[in-house]
């Protein structure tokens, strides 16, 4: 079987160093751009697209009327298709811009921290919730139609800052699914990470790490919920899940053999936690997985 890795469209955009960013507007009746990656940041928003598939690294799910996803990692696949959209009049705005247009010096400001977090949840990729798409929505727009000039790239840091600030954004992709997108700013929870990538499927448990960075297991606890949003388990179970997700994109091992090679005890335990976050099971996703991909 060919490695699907192999088949991902790396696309080479427009932007030249010269450039900030790319705009691109348009009305369209369906979604013909296979998965792909770039070194460009995007965010794309997308009105009338009800039904259409939306695949981000191991998340794959139907998207509503209106849509809005910021990825901001190079090595992260992404697409939208067709699947179960009837709409004849999609309207699309992307935009593409380097990763350093805001540079570090910029994002160690404190007014722009929020835009700094929202970056490295985006890593991942990240979609807004209606209520946020419904309040940038304007600001889409207006950019679209009025690209040139410094303002614009003003109104840009605008709708990023907008984003930064509002409530309900939600992370797609699996971590593990994108391992090389891990930073947490914290040499602990790097260590404790590094140690969780290293051995997933061992029995591990929540003192082992904590005894690992020097902590006792309550403090670990909620020093990593605070730093990841995460609890132990279900960081660990995250790791797992992006590798047994990796695993039925790039292999033909049987749901079984998967389950058991990425650290969960049994195949019922792997197929329940599977399923509350994917919304699917893990022979589905594949299945759904296959229907998205186009072969280069």
């Amino acid at each position: 079987m060919e490695n699907v890795k192999n088949s991902i469209l790396r696309e080479v955009t427009p932007l030249s160093d010269e450039d900030c960013f790319m705009i691109f507007s348009r009305v369209k009746q369906e979604f013909t751009f296979p998965i792909h990656i770039h070194k460009e940041f995007e965010l794309n928003f997308i009105e009338n697209g009800a039904g259409a598939k939306r695949v981000v690294g191991d998340s794959v799910e139907d998207i509503d009327d209106l849509e809005l996803t910021l990825i901001a990692s190079p090595n992260l696949e992404h697409g939208w298709f067709d699947h179960n959209c009837t709409s004849k009049e999609i309207k699309e705005i992307t935009i593409q811009f380097h990763g350093d247009l805001l540079n570090d010096h910029l994002l160690q400001k404190n007014q722009f921290r929020s835009v700094k977090e929202m970056f490295a949840k985006a890593a991942y990729g990240i979609t807004f919730s209606r209520e946020t798409i419904e309040k940038v929505r304007s600001q889409m727009y207006s950019l679209a139609s009025e690209h040139e000039g410094a303002h614009s790239v003003l109104k840009l840091f605008a709708i990023l800052y907008d984003l930064s600030q509002s409530k309900g954004m939600r992370e797609l992709s699996s971590r593990s699914f994108n391992i090389n997108a891990q930073n947490y700013d914290s040499r602990r929870i790097e260590r404790a990470y590094s140690y969780m990538l290293a051995n997933y499927n061992l029995d591990i448990c929540l003192l082992d790490v904590a005894n690992l960075v020097g902590m006792t297991g309550v403090s670990f606890s909620r020093f990593l919920k605070q730093r990841t949003g995460r609890n132990f388990i279900d960081s660990l179970n995250d790791i797992r899940l992006g590798h047994a997700t990796r695993m039925l994109v790039d292999t033909t091992h049987s749901v079984a053999e998967i389950a058991i090679q990425c650290g969960f005890n049994n195949l019922s335990n792997f197929n329940r936690i599977f399923k509350k976050k994917k919304q699917c099971t893990p022979r589905e996703f594949r299945e759904n997985y296959k229907e998205s991909k186009f072969f280069l």
